[in-house]
């Protein structure tokens, strides 16, 4: 949590100044999610992502020095600088693909899962959507043919309020995403997106029972980004309050999880400090390599991009 909190707080600081090309869209304050979610999973499976994927890619084991040379399209990058941050990806660590387009990764990671059953493995495919992305048609097609064939997917919603700029009230009528599940033969569970503790607790069991055999299981976690839909001043359009804003702020995953592991002796707040020190040194090694390393060159331009036989 702590390494994906400094790694956005980093690249904000870095698109506010005009150092990278391109929106950003930042994770800060939905980390619990991804934490809670990816130590459940074993290095070979699978997840897709969204345009705000940096978090899901720094929990499932990316390094920041190719994350980093991603985002400022350097050769260097998971990508090769040609992906950038809404399609940075990096299938050695099982991490299918940040996605651009909303609702786009639900019917991946089916896929992803199709074949995992189809050969045999006990892997799992888990693919993190919005509250917005759950009106999308490609979602519903996806949950509906998972659910049919029992196939071992997670479907994360990060129901952060927001599709974008227009509250969860305004665009879909229910409150809870999860009663979407029933209608196709699913579970439908909710926790607290800012506890990664429920967030592993209800994970722990989706997991088990997609590796199982039990099928699929739609998991939506109540979580709030912190900055605005892209970057950290935002567009600079008033659709939630201050007041809101501050409240959610007050429940911050990473100061809950640091109380709670202080109080139970677990970790001191000096060791927790110490974690956070560890991980700034690591995000500046990561900035000067990216900034230090070679922009692809003009003949690189279609390499990587198709296939060739």
């Amino acid at each position: 949590m702590v390494r994906i909190r400094i790694f956005e707080e980093e690249a904000g600081k870095l698109m506010e100044n005009g150092k990278v090309p391109g929106a950003l869209h930042l994770y800060v304050g939905q980390e619990a999610v991804a934490a809670g979610v990816m130590v459940n999973l074993n290095d070979d499976d699978q997840i897709t992502s969204t345009h705000r994927g940096h978090g899901h890619l720094v929990a499932k084991g990316g390094e920041f020095k190719p994350m980093y040379a991603e985002l400022f399209g350097r050769s260097t990058g998971y990508c090769k600088g040609k992906g950038g941050s809404m399609h940075i990806s990096n299938l050695d660590v099982g991490m299918l693909g940040a996605n651009g387009i909303v609702g786009a990764g639900p019917p991946i990671a089916v896929g992803a899962g199709f074949s995992n059953k189809y050969r045999g493995t006990k892997q799992v495919a888990a693919t993190f959507f919005g509250d917005g992305a759950s009106n999308e048609g490609a979602f519903h097609e996806a949950a509906n043919m998972a659910a049919l064939y029992k196939l071992p997917v997670l479907f994360v919603c990060e129901n952060n309020g927001y599709g974008e700029y227009t509250s969860q009230a305004n665009h879909q009528a229910i409150k809870d995403v999860a009663d979407r599940a029933a209608g196709y033969g699913m579970p439908g569970v909710i926790a607290d997106g800012m506890d990664a503790v429920a967030v592993y607790e209800a994970t722990a069991e989706a997991v088990a029972r997609a590796r199982s055999g039990g099928g699929p299981t739609l998991l939506e976690f109540k979580t709030y980004r912190f900055y605005d839909h892209v970057g950290v001043r935002g567009m600079g359009m008033a659709y939630r309050t201050d007041e809101e804003v501050a409240a959610w702020k007050k429940r911050d995953p990473i100061v809950l999880l640091e109380e709670r592991m202080a109080s139970l002796g677990v970790m001191s707040r000096e060791e927790a400090k110490a974690v956070h020190e560890r991980v700034k040194t690591d995000a500046a090694e990561g900035i000067a390599f990216a900034e230090a390393s070679p922009f692809p060159t003009p003949d690189q331009l279609t390499e990587d991009v198709y296939y060739v036989r």
